[in-house]
This record gives structure tokens, C-alpha cells and sequence, in this order.
């Protein structure tokens, strides 16, 4: 598939780890957040997952998404999934802000109940942000040296 974006060579070090089926899944997924905000500015962490955050702004605060990466396995995350309007129950977790859709095959997110509420998300980020961005359009590695 082809991105809109070049995935940042910080995290494709670490994404090329993981099983292709992860790394085709993220690639479409990312692809396709991209394509429903193409503005969005992609902030990118290697903690205890590999996670690309989807932001309005060049703060975290201001996300309105994440893909984090574990071993076998990545989420659409939502880190103020909490406070959504999310009437098909799409979002699993049980933390105070963040919940999760679990991504197995394009059909968990390609769906027009996951588009809308990519869009909720990103409505509510931008109507939540305190200061206009400064950026868009940006990928932004926070992933300190490689090994």
C-alpha cells in the first residue's frame, strides 16, 4: 500500500521486529487515519509498545489517536475514549481516559461505526485543544538512539 507519508525510520527500525501481519496491519491502519486527517501531526514512542500517536497539535495532550504495537498484537487506541459518544460499544478497557478497539484484520476499523468515531475523536481533540497548533502535517520521533 502506499502511504501518504513515509513511515519515520526511527520507527520503522523497531517495526521491522515485528510479524508482517502486524507491520501490514499497522501500515493500513495508519494509512488510513492519515487519510481521514491527513493534517494530523504523528507523534511516535517506543516504551513498552511501539506507538504512533495521531495529534492536532505537536502535544500528546492533543491526540485524538494511537496504534500501539505489542509483541503479536496492535489497538486503536483513543486517549480520551471515555468521554466519546460510542453507541455501537465499540471501545474495551477499563482505564480512566483511554479505551481500545483490538485490531485482528481491516475489517475491526474499515467499517463505517470505527470511521465515525475516528472522526468524534478528532471533532473533540480539535474543540478541546487549548492553543492553535503551531504544526500539521508533521511526523515527530520521540524515540530516543536506536540500539
Amino acid at each position: 500500500m502506499t502511504t501518504s507519508r513515509p513511515i519515520h525510520p526511527d520507527f520503522q527500525f523497531f517495526l521491522d521486529f515485528k510479524d508482517r501481519e502486524v507491520i501490514d496491519l499497522f501500515t493500513d491502519l495508519r494509512e488510513y487515519i492519515l487519510m481521514l486527517y491527513p493534517d494530523s501531526n504523528e507523534l511516535l514512542y517506543h516504551t513498552h509498545a511501539l506507538t504512533a500517536v495521531f495529534s492536532i497539535s505537536e502535544k500528546l495532550s492533543d491526540a485524538f489517536c494511537m496504534l500501539p504495537i505489542y509483541t503479536n498484537h496492535l489497538n486503536l487506541g483513543f486517549n480520551k475514549g471515555t468521554l466519546l459518544n460510542d453507541p455501537n460499544k465499540l471501545l474495551t478497557g477499563t482505564g480512566t481516559l483511554i479505551r481500545h478497539i483490538d485490531v485482528k484484520n481491516p475489517a475491526d476499523y474499515r467499517n463505517p461505526n470505527v470511521t465515525e468515531l475516528i472522526k468524534e475523536a478528532i471533532n473533540f481533540a480539535i474543540k478541546d485543544m487549548d492553543k492553535p497548533t503551531k504544526s500539521s502535517g508533521k511526523t515527530l520521533s520521540k524515540i530516543k538512539g536506536r540500539v
